[in-house]
This record gives structure tokens, C-alpha cells and sequence, in this order.
């Protein structure tokens, strides 16, 4: 069936109902589920450590530092086939070449919609169910910059992950249980007043809070993908990794402020690698993580209007590049 028609009748909600007697169950946010038994100061190792992730195949973009690095390396050392995207094949090559397992590496530059397609079809002409898509790449800056005349932090931490998703949705659909795991991060609460800012994405007049703009529509994002996926193989839930002094932090001006980043880098994977690997969360949909637990993210993040409207603009932002 071709490509383009699969996911309009996903889309739709007339296909890819699941198979057997699993199928996503959508949780209301501040939905108690069990508590995970892991913190703050657990590490990605210690929470995969009895996962056994053979014959398992993950995506994650970012893969050659920080957060996304981590995640690929120890996702790997579980048994699991990682595919990890870089801005540069050299960079993504250095990173799987030094982890202890299978990864593969593929270029992907988010600000280039061109190569968000060009990367999701290398990954489907890989022919393999995605067990766990990880939406970890981002960037963090104090200046107004602008993709396409939108605002630059907007493109690359919501809309690049924005088509790639849709892309590879039937890919995360036929797997046993296809994770999709969006990195968010608490700084959703400093988005401007009023939400998504659907009238004016350039960022003129409140670039201030641009980051926590494009945080906030990633977790909108996860929160209407969980709703679509409803009655599928899979599922999409969000996370705020911590404070974690990464490269992202590199297009900070010093003078800026003092940033309270408590903790290192196997700290702030290990939600990403809860989230997408535990048992614990089989079927979970559209709930908000942190320290390996669901948490209410509370504000605009459960705005269930503002999530479906945002979805719509997007469609209409990379219409071209979806099909």
C-alpha cells in the first residue's frame, strides 16, 4: 500500500487497529499508575538493568552526545539494535562505532525538512518494526533565530520530530509495542502567555520564552499522537529529563544566569530509557514523566484543545513534506 495512503487512513482512524488483545490505553494526566521504584539519582543502567532488549530495534535523534548518546549506548548494551541520528554522518559514525552493541547511524538536520524525509525513508527502507522511536534532539537559544520566518527552537524541537513521526508511524504501529518517546522538559511552564502562539510563530515580540515554547509543543504533540494512536500497537508519552549540563547549554551567552543542573547525563536517560523500555508502562499512553515517574505536568501541557489545534497547524506548516 503506498506510504502517503497509510497514514491518511491512519490517520483517520479506519486502520492499523492492533493485533491480538493488546492495544494503548489512554490515561487521564495525573493518572496514578504504579510507582516505578526509581528516582532523581537513578541512571539509565539502573533502570534497564533486568531488560533484556534483544531483537528490539530503537530510533533516537541526537545520538552523538549528552542525553540522546546515552540513551543509544545503553538501549545497545540491553541487546537492542539502535538506529542514532546526528546532524553529521561523521559525528553519528563516531557514536555508534563506540558503543557496546549494534547501532547505525543516519543523518538527520531538523531544520531541513528535506533530510528529515531523506532520514525517514533510509529508516524504512530498513524494513523493521520500530519498538521504540525517541525524540530526543534539540537546541536551546537566548537570541530570536529563524527557520522559514518561524521561530528556530519551534522547527527543530517540534516540527523536524513533527514529520519524522508521521513518517515512521507505521513502522512504531506494526511492532509488538511501539514506544514513541518525546523529550520534553519542565521549561513547558515558561512558554508565553496564552500557549502556542498560533498567531504569530515567527517569535517577534516573545522569543524570550521560545524554549519553553517548543517544550510545550512537544508535550502537546505526544498528547494528541497518544489520542490518534488510540486502539493501535502503540503508544506516545512524554518526559522532562532534569537538569543535565549537555551541549545544549553551548549557544548560551555567559551572563546569562546561573542554571542549578543537578544532575549528570546517566541521571537524565534514565527516564527516556524508563519510558521507552520498562514493562511497567506496556500500553501506557499520553502521560508525562520525570525521575522515572508519571507526574501531572499541570498548565497548558494538559490542554487537550491547544494539543489538537497545534497538530492541525503543523499538518498545514509541512503538508508537503508528510506525504
Amino acid at each position: 500500500m503506498d506510504q502517503s495512503l497509510n497514514r491518511r487512513r491512519f490517520l483517520s482512524g479506519s486502520a492499523l487497529i492492533a493485533l491480538g488483545s493488546y492495544c494503548t490505553r489512554i490515561f487521564s494526566q495525573g493518572t496514578q499508575i504504579p510507582k516505578s521504584g526509581f528516582g532523581p539519582m537513578s541512571t539509565a543502567e539502573n533502570v534497564t538493568e533486568d531488560i533484556d532488549l534483544t531483537g528490539k530495534t530503537a530510533l533516537v535523534t541526537g545520538c552523538n552526545s549528552g542525553i540522546g548518546y546515552e540513551t543509544m549506548r545503553v538501549l545497545a548494551l540491553r541487546g537492542a539494535h539502535v538506529i542514532g541520528t546526528a546532524r553529521t554522518l561523521e559525528k553519528g559514525e563516531m557514536a555508534c562505532e563506540s558503543v557496546k552493541g549494534q547501532a547505525t547511524p543516519v543523518l538527520l538536520e531538523l531544520t531541513d525538512f528535506d533530510s528529515v524525509v531523506a532520514c525517514a525513508e533510509q529508516v524504512r527502507n530498513m524494513n523493521v518494526p520500530l519498538d521504540m522511536l525517541i525524540c530526543n534532539a534539540g537546541v536551546l537559544f537566548r537570541d530570536l533565530r529563524q527557520v522559514r520566518g518561524l521561530e528556530m527552537q519551534f522547527v527543530v524541537n517540534h516540527l523536524g520530530h513533527f514529520i519524522l513521526v508521521n513518517r515512521l508511524l507505521d513502522r512504531a504501529t506494526i511492532a509488538a509495542e511501539g514506544r514513541i518517546v518525546v523529550v520534553g522538559s519542565a521549561a513547558h511552564r515558561s512558554a508565553p502567555q496564552g500557549g502556542i502562539q498560533f498567531e504569530n510563530l515567527s517569535g517577534e515580540g516573545w522569543s524570550a520564552g521560545a524554549y519553553g515554547h517548543s517544550k510545550l509543543a512537544n508535550g502537546l504533540f505526544s498528547l494528541e499522537l497518544a489520542r490518534k494512536l488510540e486502539g493501535t500497537n502503540a503508544t506516545s508519552n512524554s518526559l522532562h529529563p532534569g537538569g543535565v549540563q549537555t551541549n545544549i547549554t553551548r549557544n548560551l551567552a555567559r551572563g546569562t544566569g546561573t542554571f542549578r543542573l543537578p544532575k549528570t547525563v546517566e541521571q537524565g536517560a534514565a527516564t527516556t530509557c524508563y519510558v521507552a523500555a520498562s514493562s511497567d508502562l506496556s500500553g501506557v499512553s499520553g502521560l508525562y514523566f520525570a525521575d522515572c515517574n508519571e507526574v501531572q505536568p499541570g498548565g497548558y501541557m494538559e490542554d487537550t484543545v491547544m494539543a489538537a489545534q497545534l497538530w492541525e497547524v503543523s499538518e498545514d506548516l509541512t503538508r508537503s513534506y508528510l506525504d
